[in-house]
């Protein structure tokens, strides 16, 4: 399987976990959520869903509406044909969720792979985003390199076209670092609200031992153990 349609696999998966479609709706998706899939055709998206279908990770259902269905036989077409996500086409989706190999970090796997980060575990987030920074900076590493060994030989054209590439990669650096940023303040954050928490929780037990408290602040074995004694209906109190 080729990185390309090991991506598009994924990007499909993804899609169908959040509501069944049809091929149309599928393509339309993959063209305005993930703009990588922009330039592919139905001739590359069918073969994937078939795939899927052959491994169980799809199944293809008729249309829902049955009128849909009697008036394209009418009109000589096929009904459309939902896929919808199988159980086993989820566990698969999120083991390749969950990865966060050298491969995750390149253009346009990690594209996709940022396109369902809102399924994607905080951990793996950080992972993937940081793998991709590195990427990114020994990418730049080398472009300053090649542009000082070869600034004297560019015309004024080809060494502003290098300029603008540095600019680019240095641009996503930039935002890379603003994330990792955002997702480590997230997790000071919930540290901060769970450890608040747990401290207050310690302080009420600790207060009230788990029993009520009385307006007076004892609690009702505290004040009873206060009360005089009352006398003793078996002692004769008379002489």
């Amino acid at each position: 399987m080729s990185r390309r349609s090991g991506i598009l696999e994924f990007a499909v998966l993804g899609l169908l976990r959040e509501a069944p479609m049809h091929g149309y709706e599928l393509r339309k998706r993959l063209n305005t959520s993930l703009g990588i899939f922009r330039a592919f055709s139905y001739g590359t998206l069918y073969p994937c869903l078939k795939t899927l279908v052959a491994n169980g990770w799809l199944i293809e259902e008729p249309g829902s509406a049955p009128e849909d269905a009697l008036a394209a036989s009418l009109a000589g077409r096929r009904a459309k044909i939902v896929y919808r996500l199988t159980a086993e086409g989820k566990e698969h989706f999120e083991e390749l969720l969950s990865h966060t190999g050298p491969d995750t970090w390149e253009d346009e796997h990690f594209a996709a792979r940022f396109a369902f980060f809102g399924q994607t575990e905080r951990e793996v987030r950080m992972r993937v985003l940081e793998g991709r920074r590195s990427r990114l900076e020994e990418r730049l590493e080398k472009m300053r390199a090649s542009l000082a060994r070869t600034r004297e030989r560019l015309d004024d054209y080809t060494l502003e076209l290098q300029r603008h590439g540095m600019e680019s990669v240095e641009r996503e650096v930039r935002w890379l670092n603003e994330l990792i940023e955002s997702e480590r303040a997230g997790r000071d954050q919930r540290r901060s609200t769970a450890t608040g928490e747990a401290a207050r929780q310690d302080n009420t037990s600790g207060e009230s031992d788990g029993l009520p408290r009385r307006g007076d602040g004892t609690s009702p074995e505290g004040a009873a153990s206060r009360r005089p004694n009352s006398p003793d209906p078996s002692e004769d109190t008379t002489n």
